[in-house]
């Protein structure tokens, strides 16, 4: 299928015996690799280990436990012995499932498994077999790992179980099954008509999955024969689509229209792929099309299923919550103290500023905390929660965007959890996509929902936000991110964005990280869009940078 990452293909091979580690494994799978380190042997001096209480061993396993537990299991399952591979593992319940459909679900055989050099305790090893269905054969040739760790019981060492390690694409709970599709292929294209792939758009993998599992039976494509990862459910959960391995026979496409728009797409797959764990998404105002996404990390889609604190971007909803209520005014004083101590935790600014007699303009133009959360008090618990979904048409779990999608999460909270809520910390959860929406919010003055694929193709219905905000309101919102732009923590990403534009900035700390995640939501004219560079730093010179490019170049 033209828009699904294929795992390379290489000649077919016969089993073979394991290389790399070990030169040869004895006849009779993991037996043989167990005999040839010594495993149950007598001891040095003549008695048998079995006679003696061996004392119990701990600490990480050594590298001979490693190659001998690694051998033993590969050996193991590359002879078809599945319950002496499973017994090697450290949940053989888990793991005899999984390896016996390999072969009778999978339709896999004729596997030959080779070890790399192990790295502490992680074994890297590549599988060459042969994929076999109904007649139609296909070389299969991927790359996984293991880990071997030691039982605590009896210092066993065993492979660490997961289902990523019969293939790095699988999660745990996830199955491998080859057989007639269970959705038929489909072409995407963007909003010109061109053809959407990976090869095009490295990024795109997992929205070609989801457009083919939303459309793929209504397209008018017919199915074909592949091999697949069949999603659990802690995958499905998670919504995260089925995934093509390996065609047998191609199936016929039907065709689904995006309103991703190439240039704009190949722009930004451009700039996420110069800055790591970074991703962005690109907007029309007036409509709510995603004109763009991408992320530097192919393997999920962070841009629309991300759920990770916006940090200070979330001011700017927290501003029309506060403007609303009369707790802030653009232009009038409002506190910006150093410290402000509220439910027990001791909130601060970066590098501990302070803004004397400023306005509440200068406030959010420089992202000072203690300006938001000094009106905790003032506050209802659930307030900011209305404000999210009534107005921004946030955390309802309602959107529609032709494929999977988080839709942001402001969860009632009280005492110092509310108080970082203000900040875009403490539970508040969003990715591009729903920052992307709140500048669009803003500039339009009335929420869009975001779609990738019209409602007119499938006549689903948008998510719609319960109200707008009051004109003032709204004025004041605009000219706070108006400010922020050409003169607060957004000016040097946006300098030379010209036009009706509004920015801003955020950082969002994260516990066991050193740096935090950098955000930037911004809108020009009749665009919006927002990035995040998780581990970046502050947002105005990591995120910015691609948000402001985008919109420079929409524009």
């Amino acid at each position: 299928m033209g828009n699904r990452r294929r795992v390379a293909e290489r000649r077919k091979t016969r089993p073979a015996v394991i290389g790399g580690m070990i030169a040869v494994v004895v006849a009779g799978g993991g037996a043989g690799a167990y005999a040839l380190f010594g495993g149950g042997a007598a001891a040095d001096d003549g008695s048998r280990a079995a006679d003696r209480k061996a004392e119990v061993k701990t600490g990480p396993p050594s590298p001979a436990e490693v190659r001998t537990t690694a051998t033993a299991f590969l050996t193991a399952w590359q002879s078809g012995k599945v319950t002496q591979a499973a017994a090697a593992t450290d949940d053989p319940a888990a793991a005899r499932p999984l390896l016996t459909g390999y072969t009778k679900d999978a339709h896999i055989k004729d596997v030959t498994l080779t070890p790399g050099k192990p790295t502490g305790d992680k074994v890297p090893f590549s599988v060459k077999g042969t994929v076999s269905y109904k007649g139609t054969d296909k070389p299969l040739t991927y790359d996984s790992a293991l880990t071997v760790t030691r039982r605590a019981a009896d210092g066993k060492p065993l492979v660490d179980w997961h289902s990523a390690v019969v293939h790095p694409d699988l999660r745990d709970g996830d199955t491998l099954v080859t057989g007639e599709a269970g959705t038929p292929p489909v072409k995407a294209l963007d909003r010109d008509g061109g053809e959407l792939t990976t090869k095009k758009y490295a990024s795109l993998g997992p929205v070609l999955d989801g457009l083919r599992e939303k459309y793929g039976k209504e397209a008018g494509g017919k199915a074909g024969i592949e091999l697949r990862v069949v999603r659990g459910k802690a995958a499905k959960a998670k919504d995260l689509s089925d995934k093509t391995l390996l065609e047998l026979s191609e199936g016929t496409p039907g065709t689904v229209k995006t309103t991703l728009d190439p240039a704009l797409q190949a722009a930004a797959e451009q700039k996420v792929a110069k800055k790591a764990r970074s991703s962005v998404v690109l907007l029309r105002v007036s409509t709510g099309e995603i004109l763009a996404a991408a992320n530097a990390s192919p393997g999920f889609n962070t841009a629309f299923q991300g759920s990770l604190a916006p940090g200070s971007t979330m001011k700017v909803i927290t501003s029309s919550l506060l403007l609303e209520k009369g707790l802030a005014s653009a232009d009038k004083k409002h506190p910006c103290p150093k410290y402000f101590t509220y439910g027990h935790w001791k909130f601060q600014n970066d590098d501990k500023f302070e803004i004397k007699n400023g306005t509440f303009k200068a406030s959010f133009a420089r992202s000072c905390n203690t300006a938001f959360i000094s009106q905790a008090p003032k506050l209802k618990d659930d307030d900011l929660t209305k404000e999210a979904q009534q107005v921004f048409g946030l955390g309802l779990n309602n959107w529609a965007i032709g494929v999977p999608s988080f839709d942001g999460a402001v969860p009632v909270q009280s005492a110092a959890q509310m108080g970082a809520s203000l900040i875009g910390q403490g539970g508040v959860r969003m990715n591009p996509l729903n920052m992307a929406s709140v500048s669009a919010t803003v500039k339009s003055g009335t929420f869009h929902q975001p779609y990738l694929v019209s409602p007119d193709v499938d006549g689903r219905k948008l998510a719609k936000a319960s109200r707008t905000l009051p004109a003032g309101t709204l004025s004041q919102l605009r000219e706070l991110m108006s400010y922020t732009a050409a003169y607060g923590t957004a000016a040097e990403a946006m300098a030379g964005v010209s036009g009706d534009v509004g920015a801003k900035t955020g950082s969002a700390e994260v516990d066991g990280q050193k740096k935090p995640n950098g955000w930037f939501t911004a809108y020009r004219g009749d665009l919006a869009a927002a990035g995040v560079v998780q581990q970046g730093g502050h947002g105005g010179s990591t995120a910015g940078p691609i948000v402001a490019a985008l919109l420079k170049m929409g524009g």
